[in-house]
């Protein structure tokens, strides 16, 4: 390799994350350095090629086809970099695990268990990074992710942790003393759906449900809609498997269930990237959902 042939790396790293993110400002703010810093490293990169390789579309910035095409060889090559580093780090027991995790799945389901991991393997350290992003986890730092769907995410290894099915519950004490047999009886009740889940709506009206007709309200998170079920604001769509402890203690009580839509939690990692801490985590995961699905 005749470095002398290659530009900066400080401008290529700062061209890439500004064709990745869309803006310098972002940019800036993943690599620690100043908006200025960013364009003016992008600039030069430009003056040494000789062409343009991004350019301004509204408040953002994105590369032309020439930038694009540059872009995907650095991301590439960044990325086979951090795989180096990664297998250096994973001979060392001692490097915590960065989990990536939906917010739902981590507050209820992981949290009111992972004591448990914690008691018996006090020297793993696992970082847990709830989020609704679907996060890259080679760019990312993760070890790990655990994401709900349909088990199938392009370039990554993926392996079934707990069941999605969807039932309808409600704080006990709202529906005590009913008489329910059809979600019918409890439409006088408010119904608690995700601004963007619309499609937990139309498994509703699937029961032949006209919500038209029903008091509905519409939160942010999914953490806003459980929270609003447990303090008796509504009735909400749930994965069984993260309100079954709820319902078990007597806080929440299933209504109905709904159509099994094959969807569920996975463990999602990349091939061959498991340290020995990891399959540790992995092993004992695999063991509480064994033990939830049997609740």
């Amino acid at each position: 390799m005749d470095w002398a042939t290659i530009p900066s790396l400080s401008w290529l790293r700062a061209f890439e994350a500004t064709a990745r993110l869309g803006s310098f400002s972002s940019a800036a703010q993943e690599l620690n350095v100043t908006h200025a810093a960013i364009a003016q490293n992008v600039r030069a990169l430009e003056n040494y090629f000789a062409q343009t390789l991004v350019m301004r579309r509204g408040r953002g910035m994105v590369a032309t086809a020439e930038g694009r095409a540059l872009a995907d060889s650095l991301a590439n090559g960044f990325s086979l970099i951090a795989d180096g580093v990664e297998t250096l780090h994973s001979h060392n027991t001692q490097r915590p695990l960065n989990i990536s995790i939906t917010p739902a799945f981590a507050a209820s389901w992981l949290m009111p268990r992972i004591g448990e991991f914690w008691a018996a393997h006090p020297d793993i350290t696992v970082n847990l990074s709830p989020t609704t992003q679907l996060v890259d986890l080679a760019k990312d730092g993760f070890d790990m992710g655990i994401r709900f769907g349909n088990g199938d995410w392009a370039g990554l290894e993926s392996e079934h942790l707990t069941s999605g099915n969807i039932i309808v519950v409600a704080r006990a004490d709202l529906v005590a003393g009913r008489k329910i047999k059809t979600l019918h009886d409890v439409c006088d009740l408010t119904w608690l759906f995700e601004s963007h889940m619309l499609e937990r709506k139309a498994l509703v009206e699937n029961e032949g449900i006209d919500l038209r007709d029903c008091k509905v309200s519409m939160l942010n998170t999914s953490e806003l809609v459980l929270a609003a079920t447990r303090s008796g604001l509504g009735m909400s769509l749930q994965p069984q498997a993260l309100v079954t402890p709820a319902i078990q203690s007597g806080e929440l009580a299933k209504i109905c269930a709904l159509r099994d839509d094959g969807l569920g939690y996975y463990m999602v990692t990349r091939s061959g990237r498991e340290t020995p801490a990891l399959r540790v985590f992995q092993k004992w995961l695999r063991r509480a959902a064994v033990e939830s699905n049997r609740d």
